[in-house]
């Protein structure tokens, strides 16, 4: 009856002193994928808003950890500068990986 008792107060001490790391771990990482999905939608959003880029489809915008990454086609080094520049922009970014490709 001892040795239960003991391993039942060794399983709490370990589960107070263990579990607030492991619940601050889970809200960080979800945190962050709400954090990227958000990031990711306010981009959309706002090449979708930009009259100068209003005629911009088929670009992809993937997030991860605050970081922009751009792929898809534009017109003109102007037009991949200007999303480069929108893209900074947003709330969250971090940095942006614009690999937009200049078509003629």
């Amino acid at each position: 009856m001892k040795r239960s008792s003991l391993l039942g107060v060794f399983a709490i001490a370990l589960a107070l002193a263990f579990g607030p790391v492991m619940v601050a771990v889970a809200a960080q990482s979800a945190g962050g994928m709400i954090d990227d999905s958000t990031i990711t939608a306010a981009v959309k959003a706002k090449l979708a808003k930009d009259v100068r880029l209003g005629t911009l489809t088929g670009i992809e915008v993937n997030t991860t950890d605050g970081v922009v990454t751009l792929a898809g086609k534009v017109k003109s080094m102007q037009e991949k500068t200007a999303v480069s520049e929108l893209v900074n922009g947003v709330d969250g970014v971090k940095s942006v990986h614009n690999n937009l490709q200049v078509i003629s």
